[in-house]
């Protein structure tokens, strides 16, 4: 129905924790309107308001008057306590951020893509979530998302642009992963 919001590919199984309750019970209402998303898409402290903010949608009650109510005909709205779970999970395996104090590299030239790029549509990851070895996958399947999503820059440069180099992320997160 609205699956243009969350770029497709992630899948079930790659959900942290899969057979959980909270994995569970997010595909179970999260994937009627859109695309599975990645708990880590957003901060911990984001998910309560996102869910918040679906819910009542889930119910018909959303931002589109009566057209809400007839496009969510037949939609499953979480309980309370689903809720309530589906928030939990969401904020346990959310977007570890970057502490740009433990990390003042951040803010040098040579980090400059990782921050426009990833700054684009989240919080700037901490590069410890991934160790050197899972960050090039993980920064291709982001270089997708923006592909699909028309969000990256480059394509017809313009004079003064910043060009993202994929190089340039991936060495910065692999020179600052998990070991």
């Amino acid at each position: 129905m609205l699956e243009r919001i969350i770029p497709p590919g992630f899948e079930p199984a790659k959900l942290p924790e899969p057979n959980s309750r909270g994995a569970r019970l997010t595909v179970r209402y999260c994937v009627q309107c859109h695309n599975l998303a990645n708990p880590a898409m957003h901060v911990a402290a984001r998910w309560p308001s996102v869910v918040r903010r679906m819910v009542p949608r889930m119910e018909g009650r959303g931002n589109m008057g009566k057209l809400m109510t007839e496009m969510m005909a037949g939609v499953e709205a979480p309980s309370l306590e689903d809720e309530r779970i589906i928030v939990a999970y969401h904020r346990k395996h959310g977007l570890r951020p970057l502490d740009e104090r433990r990390l003042p590299e951040v803010k040098a030239p040579g980090a400059e893509s990782f921050r426009v790029a990833c700054g684009q549509c989240h919080a700037l990851p901490d590069p410890r979530m991934h160790s050197a070895k899972e960050w090039p996958a993980v920064v291709a399947r982001m270089q997708k998302n923006m592909e699909w999503m028309n969000r990256v820059v480059g394509s017809k440069p313009l004079p003064g642009e910043l060009q993202l180099k994929i190089e340039d992320i991936n060495a910065f997160l692999t020179r600052h992963a998990r070991r």
